[in-house]
This record gives structure tokens, sequence and C-alpha cells, in this order.
């Protein structure tokens, strides 16, 4: 059986150093709607797409913007890499990640920090295989080609996502003589990796995932003809994939609804699919509100008379510490991790609060010693601080 084609130490630093970096922290954002000219960011004669929508996939993490392609320049299909160190104003030279005979197909990254993820289904190995490789600087050099699953039926079709130094990963397998959607997920950064899980099980297709992660809470979508059409279904684990909930079916038409796509801020889960419904194919969405646990908690329902974040505490930690912070009034609230350089490490509140005072936690698992920078952004209010991972 062919596999399925389809559309996609810490060390001192200066105190003018530092100034400087909380400077940029405490300066509030601008916001800016405008969109600006195109980029070509391939220049070969040869195909730097495929007819599938996965063949090419974005992420970014502060500045820097990294992009993964599948390209046939060398007479096969092959993975390709480049970024942007500069917010997408200029861009590095191609990179190629794999180097084989055989076909390497519908890669998708997540980045966090420095640490750069990649997955995609290769057929090295005679048939369709989930393969992984990861740069620890940035892109700047990868480390070796990681097999991810081993079965002679085809593995194919893989999305990545992760939270902190977990990284969760999810593809269709025919192993079970139908498509399934399974998962797994590594705890150090993609050092090593637990088994696989089934995350479906029913006679009829289920394929395309799709997953996104805040904090320990895994979503995961994607489509399946258990209902003699094809619908878009939904699971989600609250532990950072160890159990998982019941599939939940989220449409019910008689036309199909294919291809979703699956993304998380905050508590506010946002799925995007492709339906013909209306006789044509339309792109629709929906999102639930309250679909993730952000570990947010509000430890005091007495309404505060200013904005306020405290020192982290315990501080110096390891690896876990709490922050937290006082809104007198209903406010969009955004707090982050960043390191030194400006670089996003961790988005731990991204969404609307009550008046309220909350705390936070974060786990730095997988992150390295040394200072890092949080920021607190509520209405007008911002607010940064330091603090120190000490190991």
């Amino acid at each position: 059986m062919k596999p399925i084609e389809i559309h996609r130490h810490m060390s001192a630093v200066t105190l003018a150093f530092s100034l400087v970096i909380i400077a940029l922290f405490l300066s509030p954002l601008k916001s800016n709607a405008q969109w600006l000219p195109d980029v070509r960011l391939t220049t070969d004669p040869a195909i730097s797409n495929t007819s599938n929508n996965n063949a090419w996939c974005v992420a970014a993490s502060g500045n820097d913007v990294h992009a993964v392609w599948n390209d046939n320049r060398d007479g096969n299909n092959e993975i390709y890499y480049k970024r942007s160190t500069d917010g997408g104003v200029s861009w590095g030279a191609d990179t190629r990640l794999t180097n084989h005979s055989a076909d390497s197909y519908i890669s998708s990254l997540s980045v966090s920090g420095s640490v750069v993820h990649v997955v995609w289904a290769d057929s090295r190995d005679g048939n369709f295989e989930i393969y992984y490789k990861r740069s620890t600087d940035g892109g700047i050099s990868w480390g070796a080609d990681t097999r991810l699953t081993n079965n002679p039926a085809y593995s194919y079709y893989s999305f990545v996502s992760l939270s902190g130094s977990v990284v969760h990963v999810v593809w269709l397998d025919l192993r079970d003589g139908d498509w399934e959607i399974y998962y797994k997920r590594s705890t150090d950064g993609g050092v090593s990796w637990e088994a696989d899980t089934r995350l479906t099980n029913n006679p009829a297709a289920s394929s395309y995932p799709s997953v996104s992660v805040s904090g320990s809470v895994v979503h995961v979508v994607w489509q399946d003809n258990r209902d003699g059409n094809t619908e878009i279904y939904y699971k989600r684990s609250t532990d950072g994939g160890i159990s998982w909930g019941a599939d939940l079916g989220l449409t019910s038409n008689s036309a199909a609804s294919l291809y979703p796509s699956v993304s998380v801020s905050g508590s506010v889960v946002h799925v995007l699919w492709q339906d013909e419904r209306d006789g044509n194919w339309e792109i629709y969405y929906k999102r639930d509100p309250t679909g993730s646990v952000t570990g947010v908690e509000n430890i005091d329902l007495e309404i505060p008379q200013e904005f306020s974040l405290s020192q982290n505490y315990p501080n110096p930690f390891n690896p876990s510490t709490n922050f937290s912070f006082t809104i007198p009034q209903s406010s969009i609230v955004n707090l982050t991790v960043y390191d030194l350089l400006g670089r996003e490490i961790a988005l731990l509140v991204n969404e609307e609060k009550t008046p309220g005072t909350y705390t936070v936690p974060w786990n730095a698992s997988g992150m390295a010693s040394g200072v890092y920078v949080y920021r607190i952004i509520a209405g007008e209010f911002v607010q940064s601080g330091k603090m120190i991972l000490a190991r």
C-alpha cells in the first residue's frame, strides 16, 4: 500500500548588559497590523513543495524564525531547513537535514528557546517510518537522526509539539490493519523516547493528526470516518500524555470534514479544518475557551488595588519556581519567560483574567543553568524580573 498523499552557566554578566536587558523587557510592546511584502525563501529549479499541506512548517521563538520543508532538488525528496535570527527580515542559507536515496516527506517542527525539534516520514527502511532530529543551538548544528517507529507497516504524517523539555509526537500508522493515530513522548528534550501509545481504536480510518500542548495538557485532533463519513475528532491528556480522555466528535454533518489543525493558547483550544458542507470546500473553525487546564490559580478573590508582579519563589530555584501577580481589573494577561538574549523560553499565561491574585508554577526541567527574565503584560501594566536557575 502506498502512503496516503494529502494537501499538506550561568556566567557573569556586566551591569551595563543587565540594564539593557531589563530596559528591553520593560518596554511595552507595539501593535502593528501591517503585512510586509512576500519573501521568497527557496530559489532552486526543483519543486520545493509537494501537494501535501504539511510539506512545509514554520515556528518561532523570540526573534528566531525556523522553517522546514521537503524538496526534490537532489533528485528525491529531502527535508530542508533554514532560519532567520532577526524576526524574518533576513534568512540564512538552506540546510539539508536528510541525506539518503529514499524519500523524506511531511516535516513538522517545534521550538523552545534554542532547541529546535523536527519530525518527518522517511522510507529509508523500505517502508515509511517516523524520524526525528534536533538542534540545541538554534539550528546551527544538528544531531543524528532518531527512528521513532519500528514496524513493517507505514507510519506517516507526523506532528510535533513541546512544553519545556517534554516533546510530544503524533502520527498516523497502518500497523493495525487500518489507519490509526499513534502518540509518543520524550521527557528529556528528545534524548530518549517512551513506548508508542495507540490513541484511536475503531475499524474505520483515523488519519491526519495535529497536536498542540500547553503545560501538561496535550490536545490532539484528527479526521475519522467511523460515522460513515469523515468527521473531525478530538481528545486530550491532562497529565502530559500519560493517560487520555475519551474521543470527542467536533463535527457532525453529511459532508466531509478534513485535515484538522489544533493550537492552544492559555485555556483556549482552537481547531481549524476543511469542510464541504456548503457544496464546496470551505475553511471552518471552532474553539473551546476552557478546554486547557493552565495551572494558573486564583489564590485570593479579594480585588487588589493595583497591578503587581512579585519576585518568583524560590529564587534561585531547581527546577521549579512560582510567579505571583495581582490585577485590579479584568485584563488580557501575558506572562512569559525569556533568556538573556531575548528569546522566548516559555509562555505561561496568555489569556483574559478577572481581578484577583494569581500564582503560576513553572518547571524548568531541560533548561540550562543561568539567569532568566520573566515579564508580565496586563493592559498597560508591564513589569519584568530576573531569576536564577541553579543546578
